[in-house]
């Protein structure tokens, strides 16, 4: 075995030396690749002021960068430099899209590097700094590496802040708010920091009517010749610019502050026609007035969305001073009713009707005088495009290993405007089949259908009056019903399921949903009493009868992830449920135990009581086009109590390992508890515990077009939180021996970016094993037997 996996990778290195050094032998005579680029950082400036390419990305100003690589070779390359120039077919233009032309050593571009590095030095306060290169072709033949050599010096910093008050009428306006100001004494002249500023006060102004006011209406002077290593700033505001003489020359007029006069509404929009309004010659056009709201609509297009909607959503009157947060926040929560595609928010000026506030301004010196502030209006136009009105979703998930498959598959279909209200309708459908294909095995199949539906409103439904902040959006209330059959080869039941939940945003990052009503009734069947009697742990038996869980449960989201993968993002996700405790409180006061019995009981049914918490957080650190490095942590623990003192957790709310999400190295609950040892192949996997720990990270690449990879590692366990009298010491988890119990494997990844989708199949790979006997745990062979291949929809985390 051994020998073998040293042939393979002795053949391996042999193709990687004969691709790397072939690459350079097509190159014009006294052409160099270009193979490295690095940047040496000034060392005498203190590390937290230190210019790097991870904090400030210098690197991007560098005009040559070394071709991509293929697991440590210039493939690409290769692939390319085997497209012959003399042919212009599929074959050859297939081979030059793939590839990528040589970069050569260039010594124009490296000047011209040199001189965008030196520019980013200054407007970083860096007057005095310098960057030469040294290129290195001696370390590899006919390739080049270039290291730019990065000298700092002093930086210049800011010493005063003055204000220059073109428009006179905003400063007092602009004074208030100066504790809010950017610029300090002492920082650095960056001039990332003075546009930041600019951007700061322009914001501050749209916030309070002021409509025409830009970042081009502030302008610096900076004074860096009085004193050496300092800059004195002045900052100017400046009049809006309101056009040109007969001898063009510039008007200039002080800020405005706009009102708005009319807000028409175009619920029923259509982009592709030509009209401003977005009707057809043939259009039904009605409007109606609802409380400051001019609603224009086509009567044809059904259904109508209600008036009392539209008003409810835009929070924009009459007469109201311009807010462009409060634009924005109309914009964010027509779009979370579910009911437009798009929408967009025009304004337009309207002209010779302005009106003038007089105010007294007070200036440095003391001294005060009279000013006008001018007063126009604005007419604002809503476009809205509704979505389709239907719509159907397709996910599919599958495992496969050497003696099991799993193939699960959800079919959506969704409803907008059910009741005119903007309400969502939705059902799905889930079907699952797992399948056991070793010789030996007697019940071979499993079975499992689940509909779900739910009617969601955009708005909380609550019987009084909540009114919310600027800063919560997206107020949704769903109603759930949900019923789920599982046939497994052991036992049957059924699960019943009804929820009442509340979500919300809060701020641009964080989401929350409460479910003040989260029912489910498991009706267990049948269950097969030798598999019962194959089960030595009691507390896990009685996961295997009928049981009714009535809680609440919450959730939280913190989430930075964007649709663009080139950047940093974190993802947190917390859960939090108990179940049974309101229950216990009216049953010990109201009520007592079942006859003969120490606990309590619903129509028959011994309800559950406990309390169950996971964290999962994930980060990604981009590390260039498409390619990240990604990692997630994960913790869960479900403890009962009271009612169910002595129980486990309901089956369905135990923790598992294994799967296209989670321990790729193995299918679906076929990992732990702790060591537990492995079940053999006649035996249907249902391997669970009351506590989970997990840590994944993964590498993803570029491959070529729609194609990524990507190379992962997965480490985690289940266990039983406590140690009964039938319990193996091995399963429970203890802090002084679960690290050894942990579940090792590691992988590679293919994902396909179809755009609207990703298709991932991960193959994962056993390291360590916890099941197997001691001694035996390390894997050392790569057997399809220590594998499984996961098909999944989306990332993994």
């Amino acid at each position: 075995m051994y020998r073998r996996i040293l042939t393979y990778l002795s053949c391996m290195l042999m193709t990687l030396v004969v691709v790397g050094c072939n690459v350079t032998r097509n190159l014009p005579a006294g052409e160099y690749l270009v193979s490295k680029v690095k940047f040496d950082e000034d060392k005498t400036t203190p590390r937290d002021q230190r210019i790097t390419v991870d904090k400030d990305g210098i690197d991007v100003y560098v005009r040559q960068s070394p071709n991509k690589r293929f697991l440590g070779i210039d493939f690409y390359v290769w692939v390319y430099e085997h497209a012959d120039p003399e042919k212009d077919n599929w074959w050859n233009n297939f081979k030059r899209k793939i590839g990528e032309e040589p970069v050569l050593l260039d010594m124009e571009l490296t000047e011209k590097s040199i001189t965008n590095l030196e520019t980013y030095m200054r407007t970083k306060g860096y007057f005095h700094s310098d960057v030469t290169y040294d290129i290195d072709t001696t370390r590899r033949a006919r390739r080049a590496e270039i290291t730019y050599k990065i000298r700092q010096g002093e930086p210049t910093r800011i010493n005063s802040l003055r204000y220059s008050f073109r428009d006179s009428s905003l400063r007092n306006i602009i004074l208030a708010d100066s504790n809010g100001c950017l610029i300090m004494r002492g920082d650095e002249l960056d001039i990332t920091l003075l546009d930041a500023e600019r951007e700061r006060i322009a914001e501050y102004l749209n916030n309070r009517g002021y409509f025409d006011f830009t970042v081009n209406n502030i302008s610096y002077e900076v004074d860096t010749l009085s004193h050496p290593y300092t800059a004195d700033v002045r900052l100017i505001v400046r009049p809006t610019l309101a056009g040109y003489n007969e001898r063009g020359e510039p008007l200039w007029e002080d800020n405005a502050i706009y009102r708005l006069r009319n807000i028409n509404v175009y619920p029923t929009y259509d982009p592709m026609l030509r009209s401003t309004t977005g009707f057809s010659a043939t259009a039904e056009i009605d409007t109606t007035y609802s409380s400051g709201l001019n609603i224009i609509r086509d009567l044809s297009i059904k259904p109508q969305l209600r008036n009392s909607v539209l008003r409810h959503t835009i929070p924009l009157y009459p007469n109201y001073i311009y807010d462009a947060e409060q634009v924005t926040h109309t914009y964010k929560e027509l779009m979370a009713l579910g009911f437009f595609r798009t929408a967009k928010i025009d304004f337009t000026r309207v002209e010779g009707d302005e009106s003038y506030v007089t105010f007294l301004n007070v200036e440095d010196n003391g001294n005060t005088e009279l000013l006008n502030t001018r007063e126009r209006f604005l007419d604002c136009n809503i476009y809205g495009t509704p979505a389709l009105k239907q719509s159907m979703k397709v996910e599919v998930e599958a495992s496969t290993t050497s003696t099991f498959y799993g193939l699960s598959a959800t079919l959506g279909y969704s409803n907008r405007n059910v009741f005119r209200g903007a309400e969502i309708f939705d059902i799905s459908a889930r079907f699952g089949f797992e399948y056991m294909y070793a010789r030996d095995v007697k019940k071979r199949a499993a079975n499992e259908i689940g509909i779900t539906a739910g009617l969601s409103f955009p708005r909380f439904l609550t019987p009084f009056y909540m009114k919310m902040g600027m800063n919560v959006s997206q107020p949704r209330t769903r109603l759930e019903l949900a019923f789920d059959y599982q046939d497994r080869p052991y036992y049957r039941r059924n699960i019943f399921t009804t929820r009442w939940a509340y979500s919300w945003m809060q701020g641009e990052r964080s989401s929350f949903i409460l479910r003040p009503i989260d029912i489910n009734w498991i009706d267990v069947k049948s269950v097969d009493e030798s598999f019962l009697a194959d089960i030595d742990n009691r507390y896990l038996r009685t996961s295997f009868e009928s049981q009714l869980t009535a809680g609440l449960s919450a959730s939280y989201t913190y989430n930075t992830q964007r649709s663009d993968m080139d950047i940093n993002s974190t993802f947190v996700r917390a859960n939090l449920e108990t179940a049974g405790n309101l229950i216990q409180g009216l049953e010990s006061l109201f009520s007592h135990h079942a006859p003969g019995k120490d606990y309590y009981e619903i129509f028959g049914i011994r309800y559950s009581q406990y309390v169950r918490a996971e964290l999962s957080a994930s980060q990604r650190i981009s590390l260039g086009h498409k390619m990240a490095l990604a990692g997630r942590l994960y913790g869960g623990v479900g403890v009962t109590y009271g009612n169910s003192h002595g129980r486990s957790i309901p089956f369905d709310r135990m923790f598992y390992c294994g799967g296209a999400n989670s321990m790729r190295g193995w299918v679906p609950r076929t990992l732990g508890p702790g060591n537990r040892l492995e079940i053999n192949d006649t035996t249907y996997p249902a391997q669970v515990g009351d506590v989970r720990l997990e840590a994944n990270a993964e590498f993803r690449f570029p491959v070529w077009w729609i194609f990524q990879g990507a190379v992962f590692l997965d480490l985690g366990n289940v266990w039983y939180l406590r140690d009964t009298e039938d319990s193996n010491p091995e399963e429970v988890f203890h802090f002084d021996s679960f690290y050894k119990q942990l579940g090792f494997n590691t992988g590679l990844g293919l994902r396909i970016d179809a755009t609207f989708v990703i298709l991932r199949f991960d193959l994962g790979l056993q390291l360590h094993n916890p099941g197997r006997p001691e001694g035996e745990r390390w894997i050392h062979d790569f057997k399809w037997k220590n594998m499984a291949l996961n098909f999944g929809v989306g990332y993994p985390f």
